[in-house]
């Protein structure tokens, strides 16, 4: 997309409303289930989430204003969502957000999409480890390689913060591998 205005202005004209939705979920559909999909594991759950997703951001195109970009608008969405399914599952079962994530955790082996090996599982422990900011700025940062000043617009605070929140994230997470 060389022209995000213009794209901008086709998802919002009723004329053109309905392809140029359809060339967004093209585009961005399957990094926004890999950016959901490491904020709440399991791959039911982030087809839901992703969903859910697309749904506000279709009905809220009208209310894009452009300050950031659209990437940026709709990971916010997608990440507010992960975060939002997140607690009402921990609620619904009566669970604290961090017995939550060991209870994905702990059946991330039976998903029968997770197609990690036994690292790749110790390494989503170490994760479910860390508070969950630190969790969301180091899958950002290690899984999707999304930049800094990416990630400040998404998650609305400052690189420098974000920066120290990936690098106390990786120390916790080496300290981790190293230790079980």
């Amino acid at each position: 997309m060389d022209n995000e205005h213009q794209f901008i202005q086709q998802l919002t004209h009723p004329a053109t409303k309905e392809a140029a939705y359809k060339e967004l979920l093209t585009l961005y559909k399957e990094r926004l289930y890999w950016h959901i999909r490491h904020i709440v594991k399991s791959h039911d759950d982030a087809d839901d989430v992703l969903q859910n997703t697309f749904i506000k951001v279709y009905k809220n195109l009208d209310n894009f204003k452009g300050d950031s970009k659209l990437f940026s608008w709709m990971y916010r969405i997608a990440t507010n969502e992960s975060l939002t399914h997140l607690n009402k599952n921990a609620k619904r079962l009566k669970f604290s957000s961090e017995e939550l994530q060991q209870n994905v955790i702990n059946n991330l082996k039976a998903d029968v999409y997770f197609e990690g090996d036994d690292i790749q599982l110790k390494l989503q422990k170490a994760i479910a480890t860390l508070p969950e900011k630190q969790q969301i700025v180091f899958n950002m940062r290690y899984f999707q390689d999304i930049k800094y000043k990416d990630m400040s617009d998404i998650l609305e605070t400052s690189e420098g913060a974000l920066k120290a929140s990936y690098h106390i994230a990786a120390k916790k997470i080496e300290t981790y591998l190293k230790q079980d």
